[in-house]
């Protein structure tokens, strides 16, 4: 394998299936996940933030071992409870996000917040405006926390409950990436970055990840490159944007910059072949015999995270 790129064996035959027919795409489902930034103080002696990423745990069919953020899919109930509110206006983050109402954007901001909290422990909230809350380690708030990733609380009424308002502020959207239209999970994904809050911690949260680290995110795509870090295409692309960054902050600065045009993978054949291809990343594309085996390489994020 001449890089990390997690490729699923099946994909040629769907494709085919996609093409005669046989295979009708699904409609994607709204999800968010977050890129955490956090800096190191100067005596650390490194440049350049860290990125928080966990490993999906070796034993899951879909993309195994795969290096990925925080993330999930968006809760219906986030969009017709009005949630307390700070930062840019539902409307302008509506506008921002390419969505049609305010409803759709408080959602699809809400999963990025929720899933932070659920997978890494971190909340972007706060009691006021300009606040955000210190410490979530302690029992009553696992105890919510676990609540909210079985789906038995909502995150407004967590937020309520709690007298909190979501700090908007503290994130941006950086990127958007659509599921191929021949995978049977499909995710229209928001690709947010923020920074980690003073006070809190990260913690592997997850139960589908087996360890979490803290990563600089020329490093991670080094490793990627190298082959020693299993990847799908757009945590490699958000990564190699991330790099020239000096800061979170210079990083959070740069989302507004971004483009968020959605990115899809394309299938199409060439003759004997299948040949893959993301817009605007051509590192990705593949070129897969039509009767043949898939390549070692390829693939994209059909998981939010």
């Amino acid at each position: 394998m001449s890089n990390g790129q997690w490729y699923p064996p099946e994909w040629p035959a769907r494709i085919r299936a996609l093409a005669s027919g046989e295979l009708t795409a699904v409609v994607p489902r709204r999800a968010a996940t977050v890129m955490l930034l956090r800096d190191d103080p100067p005596e650390a002696g490194t440049t350049g933030p860290a990125v928080h990423m966990l490993r999906r745990r070796t034993s899951m069919a879909f993309a195994g071992g795969a290096y990925a953020y925080p993330g999930g899919g968006v809760d219906p109930r986030d969009d017709d409870h009005l949630v307390g509110w700070a930062g840019p206006s539902l409307e302008s983050w509506a506008a921002r996000l390419g969505v049609d109402t305010a409803a759709e954007a408080q959602a699809v901001v809400c999963a990025a917040v929720r899933e932070t909290y659920e997978e890494a422990g971190v909340l972007l909230a706060g009691p006021t405006a300009d606040t955000v809350v210190s410490d979530t380690t302690g029992d009553d708030w696992e105890a919510d926390r676990k609540a909210l990733v079985a789906r038995e609380l909502s995150f407004a009424g967590f937020l309520e409950r709690r007298g909190l308002v979501l700090r908007s502020d503290l994130l941006a959207a950086w990127a958007r990436w659509i599921t191929p239209a021949f995978e049977p999970r499909r995710y229209d994904t928001w690709f947010f970055v923020a920074a980690l809050p003073e006070g809190q911690r990260t913690r592997n949260a997850s139960t589908e990840a087996d360890r979490t680290v803290w990563i600089r995110p020329g490093d991670a795509a080094d490793g990627y490159d190298r082959g020693e870090l299993l990847m799908m295409p757009p945590t490699v692309a958000t990564l190699r944007a991330l790099r020239p960054y000096g800061t979170a902050g210079e990083a959070l600065k740069a989302a507004d910059s971004q483009n968020l045009a959605p990115v899809l993978a394309e299938a199409r054949m060439e003759g004997e072949e299948l040949v893959l291809t993301w817009p605007g990343h051509e590192e990705f594309t593949k070129h897969v015999p039509a009767g043949g085996p898939a390549p070692a390489g390829g693939g994209t994020d059909g998981d939010p995270a």
